[in-house]
């Protein structure tokens, strides 16, 4: 199901993002009719739209245009993409009137199996911002898997750790709970974790990982997932921390939407 404003979207609607590809979006887990972290998402939206458009979303309204498509029973995953269809590639300075689509997918079983990822150097565009912008990162996850691997975790020229393509990364060095202090996105699963969970926000860097017992990944539609290993360093897949971090995330209570 796919709704632009709280109607069908259109091909040529649908096209305009494809081809022009600038916008913000966010995904979000759907539980009986609950979100974890949903005030943080409208959040991101309206922020996110200042900064693409210099425009103000009203968070109401795009509840209710989720409440269209979200069942009230069941877990789903929705995402909610920003643009204007009338976007045009030699006036994109025109582009100031952001509609919303609306979007619906199954949610998968948690937890997923751990990853293995393999570091690149690279930053995203705005990395504050949840970009539809995707080809970097889709392009470095391709690479990673043609090697073998899972996914592509970013780290700059001097080997700094800063975020997967569409996840955080979280490590746990034995005492406690880091997460990178780099330019990444601010991600409403860790937001939530570091708003429950004891950590440290530190520079984490390649020369680092064999001092790390555990990493894992975090967003909403994954939660906490374990990573195997970062490049030839393993870490522990069934660590005692990512159980209670897993515990954790799932006790916060969700909003009604």
């Amino acid at each position: 199901m796919a709704e632009l404003n709280g109607r069908p979207v259109t091909p040529d609607e649908l096209q305009t993002l494809a081809l022009t590809n600038y916008g913000s979006f966010t995904s979000l887990r759907v539980d009986e009719g609950r979100v974890r972290g949903l005030s943080l998402h409208m959040e991101r939206l309206v922020r996110d739209s200042r900064v693409l458009f210099g425009v103000d979303l009203d968070p109401e309204y795009i509840r209710g245009l989720i409440r269209r498509v979200a069942p009230t029973s069941g877990s789903t995953t929705i995402r909610v993409t920003v643009f204007d269809p009338a976007t045009d590639l030699g006036h994109p300075d025109r582009a100031d009137d952001p509609q919303v689509l609306v979007t619906q997918r199954p949610a998968g079983a948690l937890p997923l199996p751990p990853l293995a990822v393999r570091s690149t150097v690279y930053r995203r565009d705005l990395p504050e911002v949840k970009s539809v912008a995707l080809f970097g990162s889709l392009r470095h996850r391709r690479a990673a898997q043609l090697k073998g691997y899972d996914d592509a975790l970013f780290v700059d020229g001097q080997g700094v750790i800063s975020e997967g393509g569409t996840w955080n990364i979280g490590f746990f060095d034995g005492d406690q709970v880091i997460w990178p202090d780099a330019e990444a996105l601010p991600g409403v699963t860790m937001l939530l974790l570091q708003d429950i969970h004891e950590h440290r926000v530190g520079r984490v860097t390649l020369a680092d990982l064999d001092a790390m017992q555990a990493a894992f990944a975090t967003n909403a539609a994954i939660g906490v997932r374990a990573i195997a290993r970062i490049d030839g360093t393993p870490f522990a897949v069934e660590h005692q921390v990512l159980d209670v971090l897993r515990k954790e995330y799932t006790a916060v209570a969700g909003e009604p939407i």
